[in-house]
This record gives structure tokens, C-alpha cells and sequence, in this order.
């Protein structure tokens, strides 16, 4: 697919969308074959299922001539939608609503965040049961809000005594919520102990060998943790959660925490295989250990005040992310809701106001924008047109891509599983000024 003139997406899909299949067939060879059927049941359900369990292709399909691509470098989300943003408990103790999804989080022009989040909101409309109209309205509630949050120039949170509308509905309710039905939720007790459900839904089980090498590799972590006691493994299972990342590695484990069986803890041990926006990056990103370092640096530094249990961690020879599963962790539904548009405007309102605040937060860190340069970009008139039309035209050309896509058999997407995992290289090739992490640096183009 070649770039328009004016730099947005040209909706002639005679091109790439042809090879489509082959597109996310390569992008997804390697991983475990049983997640990757789930994943793509997934994404048949709707095309906003599609666009969540699609990201790599709004990057490879991202228009090299566009004037958005001259905005401030922020560090950003990588994959800014509706339902990537929930509540989470800081090691404050306090529970926030935040951005919670950082596997392809790049340092980026902050236009590339705000375009794939409006473009989220076009596509979630039949779900959302809104008119074009609303839709559209929403796009330019989250606009404003994200404009004025950013000319102010300073970074605020979201927590229960600050929120308004289906926000502070979720966190207020949260506080009813308890461990022990969490757990009971996931486990069951056999002689004092708790095991893991195996349902196929939430879990699936490991091999012998597995549950040793996971073993392992705990206690040794843990060693150097200061109560090496609270990581007592007590079970493992596969996890199965999320839509873009279902095949790759992860985990669930149930640890000792503060006491059996009643006071157990659960973590995440989830597999960071890199960026997909990595080929495409037109600015020079630093030198990270690894993509699970690059994650955890970047939800710290968005979050201010980040879980308690956030650690990057080799296992294997792999970067995996080691973070608690929290009971009053969660998202609003829009998927459960039939919901007044009011009540939707401050949810997005509130959505922009974040987006600003983080990209705030984190500005001045490793090649990201300061306040003063983002607060002009905010004043300035030009950008918010563009990246609108920019959002409509992507989910045009998202709504012929999931058409095709549900139409496609499950043996043309199934690839043998026996390859090793990895990020395989896009068909267009583009951005050549990156740094791959853990390795080298490469000059990017300056931003103005």
C-alpha cells in the first residue's frame, strides 16, 4: 500500500490487503498453536476483537509521509485503545485508573498513540451501539480533553475521590471485592492447599517438566527479593488472557504470599517477545537489557506510582515480566453496557485527560519530550483534524480487513508451532532509523 499525497492511508486494497492472511500468519509463526486457535476466534467475534488482536498491522500499514509523524516524541502506550486502560492498586495501597498495557510501548510521536485510540472508538461503535455521529463525537470529546490536560502541562491522576461517571462506579465498587472470592474464583483447596482450576478458559495445564523449570527459576528469583518466602511456588498453569498476545509464554503462579490457604497470592509471568512498532520507529530508541526492562521502565514511569509486584525477569534465556494478579484490577466493560452517550463522554474525556497526564509524567526521560514542547504542540491548530481523519480512514480500511480475515479458513492462519517464537520481519520495510533492544543504537530523525 503506497502513501497519499497529504500522507493518509490509501483505501485501494487491491495491494497488501491481498496478502493480509499471509500478514498475520508470519507476524503470529511460532507461537503455541492452542492459544493462537483461541486468539483467532477471538478476533472473528467483531472487527473491534480484530483491530485489538491486530496491532502490528496499523503500524506496518502507518504512512510514512504524514506531518503527524513530526510531533513531540513521547513514550507511549504503542497500543492505545477503550479497553486498555483499568484500575490497579500502587504500592501506595491506593487504587488508581490508568493505562495498563505496555508490551508495545516505543518512545513515538505522541500523534501515533491518539490516532490508533480515536481509531479504537470508530470501530467500537456497533459494539458501543452509537451512530457514526456519537462515535465521531467521542473522537472529539477525547480531542479536547486531551488538548487542555496537555496545555496545562501538569500530570494529575485517576483515583476514586477524583474520578467521575463509569470511572468511580468501578473503583467504588472495587472496594467491596476480597482476596479469598478472588482466589476461590481461580482454586480450589485440597488439604489445606490451594490448586489451580484447569477450566480451558482462564487456565491450561503445564507438564511435569515445565512446572520444575518454572519452579526453578522462582526460587532463584526470589532469593534476592527480601522475603524470598512470600514466592513459595505452589502451582503454575498457563494463562490464557488478553487478545494480541494470546501464544506467546505466560503463566500464572499461585505463591505463598502472606499465608495458605486464604491469604495466597497470584502472579503474572508473561513472555515480552519486543515491540511491533520496533521496525517502523522513525526515532532512536534507547539501549534496554531486554523488552521486559523497556516494559516495566515504561509503566513506572506512566504510572508514578506502579504496582508493588512489577520485576523484569530472565527465564530461559526469554525476558518475561513478573507482576501480581490484583482482585482490584479491572476495566470498565463496554462490552456489558448499553450505555447513555453522556455517561461515554466522560469516560473518554477521562481517557484524553490520562493519555496527556502520562505522556507528561514521563516526558523528559531518554529522548521524550519536556512539558514546554508538548504544551505547544497542544496549542497548536493543525494536528487534531489530521489525526482524526487519519483514525476514520484506518478503520475504513480495518472494517475490509476483518472482512477478509472472517471469511479465511483456520487452516490458512495455523502455522506448525514446532518454529521457534520470534518476531519475524514485516513486508514493508520502513523506518530504518531504530535501535533494536539489547543492541545497538542507530541515529533517528530529530523531531521537531
Amino acid at each position: 500500500m503506497s502513501d497519499s499525497e497529504d500522507g493518509e492511508w490509501s483505501l485501494d486494497l487491491t495491494m497488501e490487503s491481498s496478502h493480509l492472511i499471509e500478514r498475520i500468519r508470519r507476524f503470529n509463526q511460532g507461537r503455541d498453536e492452542r492459544l493462537l486457535k483461541l486468539k483467532y476466534q477471538a478476533m472473528r467475534a467483531d472487527v473491534f476483537a480484530f483491530f485489538r488482536g491486530s496491532c502490528q498491522l496499523f503500524y506496518e500499514d502507518w504512512p510514512k509521509r504524514t506531518a503527524l509523524n513530526d510531533a513531540p516524541p513521547v513514550w507511549s502506550c504503542g497500543d492505545l485503545h477503550l479497553e486498555n486502560f483499568g484500575s490497579y492498586k500502587g504500592d501506595n495501597r491506593l487504587v488508581y485508573f490508568d493505562i495498563n498495557d505496555f508490551d508495545e510501548a516505543a518512545l513515538a510521536p505522541c500523534t501515533w498513540d491518539i490516532v490508533r485510540f480515536l481509531a479504537s472508538v470508530l470501530l467500537a461503535a456497533d459494539m458501543l451501539k452509537l451512530q457514526r455521529r456519537d462515535a465521531t463525537s467521542l473522537c472529539e470529546h477525547f480531542l479536547d480533553a486531551y488538548a487542555l490536560a496537555l496545555s496545562k502541562g501538569q500530570a494529575r491522576t485517576v483515583e476514586a475521590e477524583t474520578a467521575t461517571g463509569l470511572v468511580k462506579q468501578l473503583l467504588v465498587g472495587l472496594r467491596e471485592r476480597r482476596r479469598q472470592d478472588f482466589l476461590d474464583e481461580r482454586t480450589y483447596i485440597k488439604g489445606g492447599q490451594r490448586r489451580f482450576l484447569i477450566d480451558g478458559k482462564r487456565t491450561l495445564p503445564v507438564t511435569d517438566q515445565e512446572r520444575k523449570r518454572v519452579k526453578t527459576m522462582v526460587r532463584s528469583w526470589a532469593a534476592g527479593q527480601p522475603d524470598p518466602g512470600f514466592f513459595e511456588l505452589l502451582d503454575v498453569a498457563h494463562r490464557i488472557a488478553g487478545t494480541g498476545s494470546l501464544g506467546v509464554k505466560r503463566y500464572v503462579l499461585l505463591v505463598e504470599g502472606r499465608g495458605s490457604p486464604q491469604r495466597n497470592y497470584l502472579l503474572d509471568f508473561k513472555e515480552e517477545p519486543g515491540s511491533c512498532l520496533q521496525p517502523y520507529l522513525p526515532i532512536a530508541q534507547p539501549q534496554w537489557s531486554d523488552a521486559a526492562a523497556r516494559v516495566v521502565a515504561v509503566q513506572e514511569r506512566f504510572q508514578g506510582t506502579p504496582p508493588a509486584l512489577l520485576s523484569a525477569v530472565r527465564f530461559e534465556g526469554t525476558a518475561f515480566v513478573l507482576r501480581e494478579l490484583q482482585p482490584l484490577q479491572d476495566r470498565v466493560s463496554l462490552r456489558r453496557r448499553d450505555e447513555r452517550p453522556g455517561r461515554l463522554v466522560k469516560l473518554v474525556r477521562t481517557m484524553g485527560e490520562i493519555t496527556a497526564w502520562d505522556q507528561l509524567r514521563s516526558g523528559g526521560r531518554q529522548g521524550s519530550a519536556i512539558a514546554d514542547d508538548l504544551i505547544a504542540f497542544a496549542e497548536s491548530p493543525h494536528w487534531r483534524g489530521a489525526a482524526l481523519e487519519l483514525a476514520r480512514d484506518y478503520a475504513a480500511r480495518t472494517g475490509a480487513d476483518y472482512r477478509q480475515f472472517a471469511e479465511a479458513g483456520e487452516d490458512k492462519l495455523i502455522e506448525s508451532s514446532n518454529q521457534k517464537h520470534s518476531r519475524p520481519s514485516s513486508s514493508k520495510q520502513t523506518a530504518p532509523h531504530r535501535k533494536a533492544e539489547g543492541g545497538q543504537e542507530k541515529k533517528g530523525k530529530k523531531h521537531r
